[in-house]
C-alpha cells in the first residue's frame, strides 16, 4: 500500500510551508513515527514525523514552498523492513562522506625549493615588509626563483594587500529567517517607535538570591534567576499602564486584562519568542519553571507555533551575550518590549556618598500612536522602583512566603 504523506497545518493562517531539510534519504526505510524532515513555517521550525513504517519515496526538495494539504513524500507500507535493522541514517552517511573528503584532502605535500617558484629568504623578508604575497610576484632566477632584486622592484596592487583567503557564500534564508526580517521592517515603518531608558541597582536583588537560591533550587528544581524579578516588576507595571498592554487593531485601541509575556530565547534557528500565559496568576518559581520549559523546548526545536503566539507585552534579555544597551524593536502586534542588559559594576551616588553597585541599564521601546512619553517613561520608573525595592513591592514584605520556601 502507498501512503500518501501531505503537509500538516502547523497553525491558524499558515498557507504554507518549507522543506529545511531531509532527515532520511529517498529509498531508505524509515520507522513509524520517526523524524523524516524538518519543515520551516513563518513561525517556526516543526519535525514531520513518518505515519506509518515503510520505504520512503521523497516529491519534494530542500528549499521548496509546498502548500498545507501537499504531498511530500509517499511510504510504501508493504515493503519489507531489511535485514540487520534500520537503513543507515543521514547523519551516519553524512559522516561517512565527510571522512571520504577528508581521505581526497591528505595529498602529499611537495617540498619547497626555490626552483618552485618561492622566494629567497632575502626576497620574502622584503616582500613581506612592504605587505605582498610571494604568489603575486613572477620570478626571473633559475626555474621562476623569485630573487631579492624581484621583491626590491615588487609594486604592491592598488588596495590594501592582505594576501589572505577572500572565499564567500552564498545561502538562501529560511521561511522563518525572511519573515522576521519582513515583521521587523515593517514595524520601523508602520510604527512610531521610540526608546526610554533608566538603570537599575540591583544590589536588592543580588542580596536576595545569593541568600535563597541555593534553598530554592533544592525546593523547586529550577534556578532562582533574574527573569523572574523581571516578569513580577512587568506584571505590576502593566496594571499600573494599561496602555503599555495595549495595541492598536484598525481604528480601535484593543486593551487587556491579563498579562500573556513573550520572552525572547535564541534558538538553533533563530529567534523565538515563546509566550508565558497570564503571567499575573504565576509565582516566582511558576515563572522559573515557565521559562525554563520554554527555554528548553524552544532550543531543542521542539516549540510550537501556538506557544510562540498571542503576547501581549515582550522581555528581551541582551545582557547574556554581553550587550551594555541597546534599542529593542517592538514584537508586533504589540507596542512595547522591555530590553535587559548586561549588569555591570559602575560608580554610584548613593547617601551622599560614591559606592560600587551592580548596574543594568533597562530600555522600554514603545509605539508612540499608543503610548504617550508619561505612561512610558512612568511604565519604566515602575519597573526599576520594584527591581530596587523587590521584598516591598513584588513580595509584600514576606519573603519567604513570596518563594513558597
Amino acid at each position: 500500500m502507498i501512503l500518501e504523506m501531505k503537509v500538516p497545518s502547523p497553525g491558524e493562517s499558515i498557507t504554507e510551508v518549507e522543506i529545511a531539510e531531509w532527515l532520511v534519504e529517498d529509498g531508505d526505510y524509515v520507522e513509524k513515527d520517526q523524524a523524516i524532515a524538518e519543515v520551516d513555517s513563518d513561525k517556526a521550525t516543526l519535525e514531520l514525523p513518518a505515519e506509518q513504517s515503510g520505504t520512503i519515496t521523497l516529491k519534494a526538495e530542500v528549499g521548496d514552498a509546498v502548500a498545507v494539504g501537499a504531498v511530500v513524500c509517499l511510504i510504501d507500507t508493504s515493503a519489507a523492513k531489511p535485514e540487520g535493522g534500520e537503513a543507515p541514517q543521514k547523519e551516519e552517511k553524512k559522516e561517512e562522506q565527510k571522512a571520504e573528503v577528508k581521505k581526497q584532502d591528505e595529498k602529499p605535500v611537495a617540498k619547497e625549493s626555490y626552483a618552485t617558484g618561492t622566494a629567497s629568504p632575502a626576497a620574502k623578508k622584503i616582500l613581506d615588509e612592504k605587505g605582498i604575497a610571494a604568489s603575486a610576484v613572477k620570478g626571473t632566477g633559475r626555474d621562476g626563483r623569485i630573487t631579492k632584486e624581484d621583491a626590491v622592484n615588487a609594486i604592491p596592487s592598488m588596495g590594501t594587500p592582505t594576501g589572505g583567503n577572500r572565499g564567500e557564500s552564498r545561502s538562501k534564508l529560511s521561511m522563518l529567517r525572511r519573515k522576521v526580517a519582513e515583521r521587523l521592517v515593517a514595524v520601523k515603518n508602520e510604527t512610531a517607535m521610540l526608546t526610554t531608558f533608566n538603570e537599575v541597582d540591583m544590589s536588592p536583588i543580588f542580596n536576595l538570591r545569593k541568600q535563597y537560591k541555593e534553598d530554592f533550587k533544592a525546593k523547586h528544581g529550577v534556578s532562582l534567576g533574574f527573569m523572574s524579578f523581571f516578569t513580577k516588576a512587568v506584571v505590576r507595571a502593566l496594571e499600573m499602564y494599561p496602555s503599555v498592554n495595549s495595541m492598536i487593531d484598525g481604528k480601535e485601541m484593543l486593551s487587556f486584562d491579563f498579562c500573556d509575556i513573550s520572552i525572547a530565547v535564541s534558538g538553533p534557528k533563530g529567534l523565538m519568542v515563546p509566550v508565558i500565559r497570564n503571567a499575573e496568576n504565576l509565582t516566582f518559581r511558576g515563572v522559573e519553571s515557565e521559562v525554563k520549559r520554554l527555554a528548553i523546548r524552544a532550543r531543542e526545536g521542539e516549540i510550537t507555533v501556538d506557544e510562540m503566539t498571542g503576547g501581549t507585552f515582550t522581555i528581551t534579555n541582551g545582557g547574556v551575550f554581553g550587550s551594555m544597551l541597546s534599542t529593542p524593536i517592538i514584537n508586533p502586534p504589540q507596542s512595547a518590549i522591555l530590553g535587559m542588559h548586561n549588569i555591570v559594576e559602575r560608580p554610584i551616588a548613593k547617601d551622599g556618598a560614591v559606592v560600587i553597585a551592580p548596574i543594568m541599564y533597562v530600555a522600554l521601546s514603545y509605539d508612540h500612536r499608543i503610548i504617550d512619553g508619561k505612561e512610558s517613561v512612568g511604565f519604566l520608573v515602575a519597573v526599576k522602583e520594584a527591581l530596587e525595592s523587590p521584598e516591598e513591592l513584588l513580595m509584600d514584605n514576606n519573603v519567604k512566603k513570596a518563594l513558597e520556601m
